[in-house]
């Protein structure tokens, strides 16, 4: 029997519909259709995650504090020449009122390493073994000399908080690889995070659920994810059950919220991560042979080798993006060199060079290395000036540093643009930090003038309203 519709129940069931429409634009920008193969909403039809073979993987070896480029990745030897003199130069030096003292030549000795002849600093004797992998970036540019701003740029490309961070925008651009681990998973140092703290892997006006999960690198990974005593599986399977039909149906009476959304997932989520994350970060499953490649049985090296380690377990386990922090709190106990730069140096070169060396080793072996980008570098440089007459510290400096990318489709052994004689100022091959986020997003598959957010009223980039450029040299 057919059935016919009056005039007013047909305006009726078609209005009804359309509010329907918005709805679903609502619930995609919360991530609710996640799973769907489907495109982000705010991406052009045709460029959804994997729209361009890229990396699937990435790691962020984030030194805290801003090493000194002079020392590290760009050796000026006009500086042993004008040891201890007076800078007289245009660029300006100094911050925070701090005292600005003679020119200093660096300490350390330099080599050139690998069929390339990539020149490095004798801080990384473990890492040069890869010279013919790395591609240094010597001519970088940022907009702060400040910490916390310059680290929340270095990770958001902003130096206002808020912005979604670099980690943030590879899971909503590229989606999650696995169900039982974050997509995106950060390691701090023991000593204290960088300042701004969770700015730093924030996922901004994101959805909550693509922020940056804090790991830890001992014992349970997250804190509060083992069962409590006494309650069975099932016990909490009901439980669990039970408090996601609660607030599902609180959630239909406020849609649009994406914190709720993301509280809601972090529930089932935590439930799959309670074996799988403990798993991963139980490194003794690993061999004594792997674990001493790491430096896991020195003092020096142990924390980070631990990280290192856990990190290429966690990509195995198919997590996207990784952050790892050298240096917490504040001045020394960074890499923040300002009243020994020297001792500064060593001690964190030290902790982190061998396990840097030992990752690389590992993904070379394991298969990982042509799918995962390496990142290497912190949120700035510092001056070839010492700090004060007769300190060997050094100041900060946003003119011109170094930073090196390794693994897919990265073109290694080679060194990208200059800095000037002295090193304080970037002159050839100038790339602002924008334009590294968009090389990073090109390696990883995605274009950073297509990969948007629409938020109040504009659609949102990683790299900004100004027009950047792909660092084309880095790319095989």
């Amino acid at each position: 029997m057919t059935q016919t519709l009056s005039r007013r129940s047909f305006f009726g069931h078609a209005g009804a519909g359309f509010a329907g429409l918005a709805l679903i634009d609502l619930l995609s920008r919360d991530g609710y259709f996640a799973s769907s193969p489907s495109p982000p909403a705010s991406l052009p039809a045709g460029e959804g995650r994997n729209a361009r073979r890229g990396a699937k993987h990435c790691v962020f070896l984030f030194m805290n504090g801003a090493p000194s480029q002079v020392d590290t990745f760009d050796h000026k030897p006009a500086l042993t020449r004008y040891h201890n003199t007076a800078y007289r130069g245009n660029t300006p030096v100094g911050s925070n009122g701090r005292p600005i003292g003679n020119l200093m030549q660096t300490p350390f000795t330099f080599r050139r390493f690998g069929r390339s002849g990539l020149e490095i600093s004798s801080l990384f004797p473990h890492t040069s073994r890869w010279a013919d992998d790395l591609c240094v970036i010597r001519s970088l540019h940022t907009d702060t000399a400040a910490h916390a701003s310059g680290c929340i740029q270095m990770n958001t490309g902003s130096v206002q908080i808020g912005k979604p961070s670099l980690g943030a925008w590879l899971s909503y651009g590229l989606g999650s690889l696995n169900d039982s681990l974050p997509s995106y998973v950060v390691m701090t140092d023991p000593r204290g995070g960088p300042i701004g703290s969770a700015s730093n892997w924030t996922a901004g006006f994101m959805p909550a659920s693509h922020q940056g999960t804090l790991f830890r690198s001992q014992g349970t990974p997250l804190l509060d994810l083992a069962t409590p005593a006494g309650v069975t599986a099932q016990t909490q399977r009901e439980s669990l059950d039970l408090l996601r039909q609660l607030n599902q149906e609180h959630q239909r009476t406020r849609p649009g919220d994406s914190e709720l959304t993301a509280r809601i997932e972090s529930y089932e989520l935590a439930y799959r991560m309670q074996t799988r994350a403990t798993e991963v970060v139980d490194i003794n499953r690993e061999s004594a042979a792997t674990r001493s490649m790491y430096g896991l049985g020195n003092p020096l090296t142990a924390d980070f080798g631990r990280k290192c380690l856990i990190t290429r377990r966690l990509l195995e386990a198919g997590v996207r993006f990784v952050q790892l922090y050298s240096g917490g709190g504040h001045l020394e106990d960074t890499w923040d060199g300002h009243s020994d730069c020297i001792r500064n140096h060593r001690l964190h070169a030290g902790e982190t060079d061998q396990p840097i060396a030992a990752l690389i080793t590992d993904l070379k072996r394991t298969g990982l290395w042509d799918e995962t980008l390496l990142i290497w570098g912190g949120e700035f440089g510092r001056t070839p000036t010492s700090e004060g007459i007769g300190r060997p510290g050094r100041d900060h400096n946003p003119f011109g540093f170094s930073m090196w990318l390794a693994g897919a489709g990265v073109k290694g052994g080679q060194a990208i643009g200059a800095t000037d004689e002295l090193g304080f100022n970037a002159v050839e091959d100038r790339y602002h930090i924008s334009d590294l986020h968009a090389t990073i997003l090109h390696l990883m598959g995605l274009d950073h003038e297509r990969l948007s957010f629409f938020y109040q009223g504009l659609d949102q980039r990683l790299t900004g309203v100004e027009p950047r450029r792909l660092i084309t040299r880095a790319l095989a």
